[in-house]
């Protein structure tokens, strides 16, 4: 698979996400998690049980302004989203936040994250007007390498913050991209 057979496409509101595309969301959650991945549950193995709430919540959360959900399919299947957010409060509306960045375990390494961030970068900018975007990754998983490739800055951490065993806290590793020029 390259970059050329993946379509992306986004759903602005809960009405766009259908039965099927949400099942997909839910089963792709729940197999990044499963393998390891920094997709938002810390202590895998998960399952349907767990990962349909956080689905559904961001399915009802989805408008316009304010949440998009970006999705790359391949053969009319699901192989990775991700959920850009921002707030309409005037002091921060310049600016939203990437969550939940994932891609299924079987086409890692093939470009489809870095499109899925790039159409996130081209979104913010044009369609939602925004002037930056941020995300918190967990450090140890090679993730400010990925998207430091992608031209995101990493502008601080917070020290251990996250306590995914007694004897395995991670740092929260915070990045920006600014300003949401063309990568």
């Amino acid at each position: 698979m390259n970059t050329d057979s993946i379509q992306l496409h986004q759903a602005t509101t809960p009405h766009a996400v259908g039965p099927q595309l949400r099942s997909q969301l839910i089963d792709c959650w729940i197999e990044v998690t499963n393998a390891g991945g920094a997709a938002g549950f810390p202590f895998p193995p998960i399952d349907a049980q767990q990962a349909a709430p956080g689905v559904d919540a961001i399915i009802d959360s989805l408008a316009p302004d304010t949440c998009r959900l970006v999705m790359a399919l391949a053969g009319g299947e699901l192989v990775g989203w991700l959920n850009i957010r921002c707030d309409t409060f005037a002091l921060v509306a310049h600016w939203g936040t990437l969550h939940h960045v994932q891609t299924r375990p079987a086409i890692r390494g093939r470009g489809v994250g870095a499109a899925l961030v790039d159409e996130a970068r081209r979104i913010a900018r044009e369609e939602m007007g925004l002037e930056q975007l941020r995300l918190a990754a967990r450090g140890g998983m090679g993730l400010e390498d990925f998207y430091g490739r992608l031209g995101w800055k990493e502008i601080g951490r917070w020290p251990g913050a996250l306590r995914l065993s007694p004897d395995d806290d991670r740092d929260e590793v915070l990045m920006v991209l600014k300003p949401l020029a063309v990568h």
